[in-house]
């Protein structure tokens, strides 16, 4: 009986080491989530909450527990701006499809407005896998607009992967038009984003508005402060506020948070329509690439009105990297080359 007993307890102690080992995927439909555990922390969650028009990465953490991502507006911090309610965690959408907003859509938006905006439901998680070195998440969601009119199909896969303690979150989604063509407007605002902290912000001691497409304002004060850090760079070596509008296959973001040093970085495909993308890369923390906004970018040397006649696709393919550390531009090139082999 006690060899008995210590084979039990021998073989629970086993098992619950190896759930605290590599990758592991809690799903909570109650909750609208599904949690990305890598060894016993949570990476991210996969979230499709009612009161956020779209489904999205939050929070998102590094290998050592640093939450690069801002907690408002669903968990707002001390000292974090409340601007912008729309940006949150990682996300993927555009500010006119078929004429209608989705980019802008919050519970901010008057209700008489709100005919403007679209929403992205999500249907279902279809598929996850994990190992010890990597997860896997599919899901299928749907562009609706205010009035349930229902045009476009969202199949979606995360690849998630730990390499030399950098996080990396591969994002393929196709998109495919229903019974009517789809029009992707040349604008301003998408298209993969991620909204970070405000110590990653960069400094600034001008405030701003920004006005959105429908002419909705949001006042954005300075980030001065000595925990402010952020800096933008990119592939060819532009720097600051500079990388807003530039052209690149990469752009990072380095600051400092919680002791230690960080380094986001997104990735564009070769594959992706509009390779080499455009940065939408703001001071005051939203990181976007926008490959479908070419005119206000290039200042009216280039549009593009991309259309997707009906029952036609597209797949858009990216990779952002979250790092609990200084990491060099070739290190950064490094990663991808590799997503470029792809």
């Amino acid at each position: 009986m006690k060899h008995t007993i210590t084979a039990i307890y021998l073989l629970l102690c086993t098992s619950l080491l190896d759930a605290q080992n590599g990758f592991n995927i809690i799903s909570k439909p109650g909750e609208k989530r599904a949690d990305i555990i890598y060894n016993g922390q949570l990476i991210t969650s996969y979230c499709y909450y009612d009161s956020i028009a779209k489904p999205f990465l939050y929070p998102v953490n590094t290998v050592d527990g640093v939450t690069v991502t801002r907690g408002y507006p669903i968990a707002p911090r001390t000292g974090e701006r409340t601007d912008h309610p729309h940006h949150v965690g990682i996300w993927l959408n555009y500010e006119s499809v078929n004429g209608i907003d989705f980019w802008n859509n919050s519970t901010a938006i008057a209700a008489d407005k709100k005919n403007l905006y679209g929403t992205i439901r999500h249907e279902k998680v279809e598929k996850t896998k994990k190992s010890i070195n990597n997860a896997q998440l599919i899901a299928t969601a749907n562009w609706f607009n205010n009035q349930g009119a229902h045009f476009l199909k969202e199949r979606t896969i995360y690849d998630f992967k730990v390499q030399n303690n950098v996080v990396i979150i591969d994002r393929t989604t196709t998109l495919t038009a229903l019974g009517e063509p789809v029009v992707f407007k040349d604008v301003k605002d998408g298209f993969i984003a991620i909204r970070v902290a405000r110590e990653l912000e960069m400094p600034s001691k001008e405030p701003g508005v920004f006005v959105d497409a429908h002419g909705n304002k949001t006042k954005v004060d300075p980030s001065s402060g000595a925990n402010i850090s952020g800096m933008y760079y990119n592939s060819h070596g532009v720097k600051g506020d500079s990388v807003w509008s530039s052209k690149a296959p990469w752009a990072m973001l380095k600051g400092t948070k919680d002791n230690k040093d960080i380094t986001i970085a997104i990735f564009d495909h070769p594959r992706n329509t509009g390779y080499p993308t455009y940065w939408h890369a703001r001071g005051y923390g939203l990181f976007a690439a926008n490959p479908l906004g070419r005119k206000v970018f290039s200042n009216g040397k280039e549009t593009l009105n991309y259309t997707l006649q009906p029952h036609g696709s597209v797949t858009f393919k990216y990779r952002i990297s979250i790092a609990s550390k200084d990491m060099p531009a070739s290190d950064v090139e490094a990663l991808s080359k590799d997503f470029q082999r792809q």
